[in-house]
């Protein structure tokens, strides 16, 4: 598993403990901070990951319109938790990382969707996901 998929995993983590906890982003990133530092052979994939959970803050209200935009018949309340921290993720990386191609962005995420959500999952991410990339 490269470091990208790595830090997106710890970014998932925390984007989703954050919902189902019902607490702020920026405590849960807090605990995961704390965690890290003791972990200093994963840097790389926490600073990355650190980065994902900061843009998806910065951009919130924008993402969640993004989803809200091109997520046909589904409200971001109805929607499974680890979907919503995964579209969350990857429509940062379409919209506002420079660094990662959306094909890439779409398939990481498509890919999680296939082992940690529901058997449609993964469909219907990637449908949301092609047509934010579409509209950039």
């Amino acid at each position: 598993m490269s470091a990208r998929t790595k830090a997106r995993k710890r970014a998932l983590d925390i984007l989703y403990a954050a919902d189902v906890r019902q607490i702020p982003i920026a405590e849960s990133l807090a605990s995961e901070a704390t965690r890290a530092a003791s972990e200093p052979d994963r840097q790389n994939s926490w600073l990355y990951a650190r980065e994902i959970v900061d843009g998806v803050v910065d951009h919130f209200s924008e993402i969640d319109e993004t989803i809200q935009t091109y997520s046909q018949g589904w409200t971001i309340a109805r929607m499974p938790t680890i979907d919503r921290a995964l579209l969350r993720i990857a429509i940062w990386e379409i919209l506002y990382n420079d660094e990662v191609p959306a094909s890439v962005a779409i398939s990481e995420a498509v890919e999680a969707a296939k082992t940690l959500s529901t058997e449609d999952s993964s469909s219907f991410i990637n449908g949301v996901l092609g047509k934010v990339a579409e509209s950039s």
